[in-house]
């Protein structure tokens, strides 16, 4: 099991991989070896709560497949050991973001000093465009 926070753990099994050629440097070594990485994890089958599902799936994006498969690319490394420890890093990353509930919005109301300070900004700018007008504008 890959622990992710104290209570979340995920099964090595639900991850599945795809390896592929990746371009960039590397000269002959980079045709001859499938280097990138492409992580798939299934976040319905993964034993998941349903909350941290539901985070999970806002956090992944354009990431999550519509058949709730989380694909991850990692090919920033020239070898394939390297990719597949940052494809997994950053899915248990994935996992920890989701996994906190987002704080509660504390409601607030602007302080009388700030609403002063709106109005009197917004009296200024007023005079500064009326400023800007021909002299003899039949609004003065």
């Amino acid at each position: 099991m890959i622990p992710v926070t104290s209570s979340i753990a995920i099964n090595p099994g639900d991850i599945r991989w795809a390896f592929s050629r990746a371009s960039g440097p590397g000269g002959q070594h980079v045709n001859k070896t499938a280097s990138a990485v492409q992580l798939r994890f299934q976040v319905d089958q993964a034993g998941l709560p349903p909350d941290v599902r539901q985070r999970l799936r806002r956090i992944a994006g354009h990431r999550m497949a519509a058949d709730g498969t989380l694909v991850i690319d990692a090919r920033r490394f020239r070898s394939q050991f390297r990719n597949r420890e940052d494809a997994l890093a950053r899915l248990v990353a994935m996992l920890r973001q989701a996994a906190h509930p987002p704080a509660r919005r504390k409601k607030t109301r602007p302080s009388q000093g700030s609403k002063i300070r709106r109005l009197e900004a917004k009296r200024r700018r007023s005079m500064l465009k009326r400023r800007r007008r021909p002299v003899g504008h039949p609004d003065d």
